[in-house]
């Protein structure tokens, strides 16, 4: 499919011609080369809302001191003071959390910490299915029925105003943890930790649910006067968190994801080390166990957060607690076990639904319309979200995958770029008998028999709202550089904007005027590998892959002038290391 490539406006000429200088300066009589190299790392630092020397070292070298003042928080005090009169009057607490990974890694993290010094405790996951999203009145009588008296709530509880005033009836206190935006009214709880609250004046409000609760953690520490450093092994959880939860990799955000990164490849959990033991990244040499590479939060998102989640979607959340509190490694080796199971249980019918999906696709002459909407009352509930996600990037189409589910048509909907799913299908309220979501997912159920009208319906509000662009994937890439300006230098710099994620992505550039040199191939499943040389300047041939992109073959082999947009890598085979260009996309030359 055609693909928009669309530039990011370069930063301000002079500022990054300053802030080029400035990185400069150390290194005695730079070369151009060197000049060259920071003018490019000072042009995506710009572009980044890093103006000066000052704010490019507080980027490049995060330090945990650098971390808010968790009483910032509007209601810590009084959060962490209902906990510890909880804990002198001896007072039984529930940890509540939801079923997904950033749920579960805050139940695990506040759990955990709190089970240090106090036995009074348990926790709650809800059922995705009997119970849905968030606090549930079954977790409520649970909580009851066990003598709870204080519940602390993590990533949910925001909106729960029914659920909190009906435990308020039955003499519970709740603390909301939670970092979703609010409703019309706030819960009636004892206390409210989300940095999205009006009247908040907590510097930075993009934390996971599981970073709210460090800061609560962060509070309790101080507050007990014992020292912070002794929390540090928690943020392995929040880096987790904060891949899967896909949060802006910036602020507090990227100070806590560099440090529980740094934790996950020295000293990890034993859970995540039982689960990553699936995952094909780890080596064992003598009694030591050892990763392959540094993990990277892309691994925190691909290797550990669908594992996760796949317990709450196949089984019980629950399991993923278990998992992340163990403290035993034949603990945490049983229910990793099982957990990588429900993963696999996972991948079939998601694999199955998906393969199905896309020859339904086929026989049902949806290539003209501008949205998608499946349904087959076989596929399993946990799997339509993701089938939906895989189904809205092949095709670049707004896209709703339904199911049968007590009676009733359950949908799960993904979106594409700059289009608002729910307010399309929010247009279509009077034929749902529920639905929420935000702008780019959202969760909705019908009655079967207006799901013919529901379809027809939806299809014309996309029709009517969506533009033809909107319909292309599309590339974001960060500037225009030439193939001599690539070296060792330019990645060994590159490296240093890690962690990348939403708001600090990793840089993708553009090259143009390309041919290959004589070496283009095709490797595996109809992936491209070529040296790239530029018909503007005499150099080494670049090692290029271009996964997914076999059908240029023809283009290169012919010798054809090219334009390609690529990240910087590193490539180790068998002990031999090259500098790489992942390639994105290729175009012929103008």
């Amino acid at each position: 499919m055609e693909k928009i490539w669309k530039l990011k406006e370069s930063g301000d000429e002079l500022t990054v011609e300053r802030l080029a200088e400035e990185l400069t300066m150390p290194k005695l009589n730079p070369t151009n080369e060197d000049k060259r190299c920071y003018s490019i790392i000072a042009n995506l630092l710009v572009q980044r809302g890093i103006r000066t020397f000052s704010q490019a070292k507080t980027f490049f070298r995060p330090d945990l001191n650098q971390l808010h003042d968790p009483f910032l928080l509007k209601d810590m005090d009084k959060a962490v003071e209902r906990i510890l009169f909880a804990i002198s009057a001896k007072e039984r607490i529930l940890v509540y959390g939801d079923y997904d990974v950033d749920g579960t890694t805050a139940v695990a993290l506040v759990y955990s910490y709190l089970s240090k010094f106090y036995n009074n405790i348990d926790y709650y996951i809800p059922d995705r299915y009997e119970e849905g999203y968030g606090i549930s009145f079954k977790g409520v009588d649970y909580a009851y029925e066990t003598g709870v008296s204080l519940i602390i709530c993590l990533d949910c509880g925001i909106k729960a105003t029914e659920e909190i005033k009906y435990a308020g009836e039955k003499n519970i206190d709740f603390i909301v943890c939670d970092h979703h935006l609010a409703g019309k009214e706030l819960p009636l709880s004892y206390a409210i930790l989300d940095p999205k609250v009006e009247n908040s004046n907590y510097p930075y409000d993009e934390l996971s649910g599981c970073g709210v609760g460090f800061k609560l953690i962060q509070a309790l520490q101080r507050r007990r006067g014992l020292k912070g450093d002794d929390i540090i092994p928690y943020l392995d959880l929040v880096a987790v968190s904060i891949a899967a939860d896909v949060v802006p990799l910036t602020g507090e955000n990227r100070i806590l994801a560099h440090y529980g990164l740094k934790v996950l490849n020295h000293k990890p959990r034993i859970g995540l080390e039982a689960i990553l033991s699936y995952a094909n990244i780890k080596h064992v040499e003598g009694n030591k166990v050892y990763f392959n590479r540094e993990l990277t939060i892309s691994d925190l998102g691909f290797l550990i957060g669908p594992r996760i989640n796949a317990a709450g979607r196949m089984d019980s959340g629950r399991s993923a607690v278990e998992l992340l509190i163990a403290t035993t490694e034949e603990e945490a080796s049983k229910v990793a076990g099982k957990i990588n199971d429900n993963n696999e249980d996972r991948k079939n019918k998601d694999k199955e639904a998906t393969l199905q999906a896309q020859q339904m696709l086929e026989t049902e002459g949806t290539k003209d319309k501008k949205s998608i909407v499946l349904y087959n009352e076989n596929w399993h509930q946990g799997i339509i979200g993701i089938v939906a996600s895989r189904i809205a990037e092949e095709e670049n189409k707004p896209t709703i995958i339904f199911t049968k589910t007590n009676g009733f048509i359950t949908g799960s909907a993904r979106s594409v770029k700059n289009f608002d799913i729910y307010t399309a299908i929010e247009k279509c309220h009077h034929l749902l008998t529920h639905f929420g979501g935000h702008t780019f997912a959202a969760g909705l159920s019908l009655k079967e028999e207006d799901f013919s009208e529901f379809k027809a319906l939806f299809e014309k509000e996309v029709e009517n709202s969506i533009q033809q662009e909107e319909l292309l994937p599309e590339i974001s890439v960060d500037m225009e550089i030439e193939l001599n300006d690539i070296n060792d230098k330019l990645l060994r710099l590159l490296n240093e904007f890690q962690p990348f994620g939403p708001e600090n992505t990793e840089p993708v550039f553009v090259s143009n005027q390309i041919y290959d040199a004589n070496r283009v191939r095709k490797v595996g499943k109809n992936h491209l590998k070529f040296s790239a040389i530029s018909i503007k300047e005499s150099m080494l041939p670049v090692s290029c892959i271009g996964f997914s992109l076999g059908d240029y073959y023809d283009l290169l082999h012919n010798g054809i002038k090219i334009d390609i947009c690529y990240t910087i890598e590193e490539n180790n085979y068998q002990g031999h290391r090259e500098l790489q260009l992942n390639v994105k996309d290729i175009r012929e030359s103008e």
